[in-house]
Formats: structure tokens, sequence, C-alpha cells
């Protein structure tokens, strides 16, 4: 039976998850990597990570490296004395850090690798229309997400499911996989398999421009895309209200796949609905925020807007 020394590599909610079960199991962890604080809200004052948070209140020593390869981010990190390192939703490693402990360095994944490859594997699965999606764990080597699997489990995607909900569940998934894998590795008993050669699905990392609705996609495709970035970072559109254009972040959604004869992107509204005529049906917006309002649900914007019948989204 081997004596694990963790160090753990992370940053945000979903890692912190995975730290906290780890400590409460009372795996030994000598030291934590994670984001440097950022600036947020109006103060702009310091915010710390979540896992920097739970590290500070369990009295694990934090580095908070802006440089991977410093000479005194190595020396820091050799002064631990681990033998394990962990990643979950980290930056891409150096070699020197990787190969540095004895017993290697895996990551956490949220698909069932080779599948979705990169920045933001939950939401794309969605997006995507996929019905099935995991977590992995895996050994690090020299490219992103391309090491020998040690682990694997699978996970069903609801038809109704957003990246929200299927973040959440992962991440409790998650947790178990890295315990299970951490135990193989302190028993010794440890295989791995090489990641197979599929048709390539990958995870982009989400920007504006590629959260942007097109509405003149199918009905099936805008609504994966909704709910695929539900509630964050957030599908947007821009709805143009008689000439007043206005950025509209959409949250909740549902689709109803029926013949009509409005034009795609034809905004129509009742006392309580608001719905955008696409191909084969319409999507009904449950919740929105409009650019200046608070997040809102479409009754609450309909009491105090008014949408003009030439009103679409573009």
């Amino acid at each position: 039976m081997r004596d694990l020394r963790i160090v753990f590599m992370g940053t945000p909610d979903f890692a912190c998850t995975v730290l906290q079960e780890l400590v409460e199991k009372n795996y030994t962890i000598v030291g934590v990597v994670t984001a440097a604080d950022k600036p947020s809200g109006r103060g702009r004052k310091l915010n710390e990570s979540s896992v920097k948070k739970y590290a500070k209140s369990q009295n694990i020593p934090v580095l908070q490296p802006k440089n991977l390869k410093s000479d005194d981010f190595i020396k820091a990190l050799t002064d631990l004395k681990a033998n394990l390192q962990i990643v979950v939703a980290f930056r891409m490693l150096p070699k020197i850090v990787w190969q540095l402990p004895e017993f290697g360095t895996f990551n956490l994944h949220a698909s069932l690798l080779p599948a979705y490859r990169g920045a933001a594997p939950i939401h794309w699965a969605i997006i995507n229309g996929e019905t099935k999606t995991g977590v992995t764990t895996f050994f690090i080597d020299d490219k992103i997400d391309t090491g020998e699997i040690i682990l694997q489990k699978e996970i069903p995607i609801n038809e109704d499911e957003t990246v929200g909900s299927l973040h959440d569940k992962l991440m409790l998934l998650g947790s178990e996989l890295v315990k299970e894998t951490v135990d193989l590795i302190k028993t010794g008993h440890i295989k791995t398999t090489k990641q197979p050669n599929l048709e390539e699905k990958f995870a982009p990392k989400l920007f504006p421009e590629n959260c942007r609705i097109d509405w003149h996609q199918g009905l099936s495709l805008i609504y994966n895309k909704i709910r695929g970035l539900n509630p964050f970072p957030a599908a947007w559109t821009v709805i143009d209200n008689d000439g007043e254009k206005i950025s509209t972040q959409i949250y909740s959604v549902k689709k109803e796949e029926v013949h009509h004869s409005y034009t795609i992107g034809q905004i129509i509204t009742s006392k309580k609905e608001i719905k955008v005529a696409v191909a084969n049906g319409f999507i009904s917006i449950g919740a929105l925020k409009v650019s200046g309002k608070r997040k809102m649900d479409a009754q609450s914007l309909l009491n105090g807007y008014l949408f003009q019948p030439s009103a679409k989204v573009i």
C-alpha cells in the first residue's frame, strides 16, 4: 500500500467539490495550486477561487503561480514532496510540472474521452444533442486531453437537461471517480488504456460569437443550444422591437413542434407567453434577461414591456 502525498490543482466549484471529497475521506493533501485572485464586482475587490477558500479553511498550503514554468513555483511545488498530482478544471501543465511526482499526474475530464476534448465538454455535449456523457480520469501527457485512460463513468443526458443540472451531476460523479482512481494508485493495481482513434468531437472554449442563437437553424438545434448554455454563459440574441435593437440573454425554453406560417424570427406574445417562430415550430421563452434589466420570467417582462407586432429576433 503506497503512502500518497497529493497536490491538488483546480479553481472553480467543480474542482472544489472533488477536493472536499478527498479531504473528507482523509487523503493527505499537502498543497493546492489554483488561479490567482481576480478583481470582480463594482469595487474590483480581489476574489479568491472556490478551491483557495476551501483549502484555507482546511489549513492546506496554497500556491497561485502566474507562470507554471517559473523557478520559484517549481521549487515551491518540489518542496511539498508530493508523489501524486490531481488536476480538475485547471490550466494546461508544462512537462516539468506533470512529470514531477513519482506516481504521475492525472486529470478529471467531464466527458467520455476521446469525445469532447477541450475547455467546455459539458456545454457541447448538450448543444450537439448527445444522449449520454460522463467523466474520465487519465494520466496527463504533452497534448490536451489525450493521455491514457484510467477510469470512466457514464451518465444519461435527459431531453430537458441544462448545462447547470448536468454540471452538478458530473461534479458528484467526478468526485467518486477521482476517489476510485486514487485508491487504485494507492494499491498499485492501476491499469490504463490508450484512447481509441474515433471521429473527433471537440469542446472549444465559449465566446460571445459561438453563443449567439442562429434562428434559422432547426427547432431542435436551437433548443439544444439554449439549454446547453443555460445558465452559464447563456445563449443570446438581439431583439428588434420596431427598430429598437436590444441584446438579450435567453435562459429556460420549451420547444413546440408544429407547422405555422409565421416568418422565422417573429416574436409572438400573449399576456403570459413569449414565443419565437422557427422552422418546424416555436421556441417558448421561460426566462430571459433584456439588456438593462434583471433576469426575469417571460410574464414579468410582459407586465412592463410592450412588444410591437413587428417585433423579431435577429
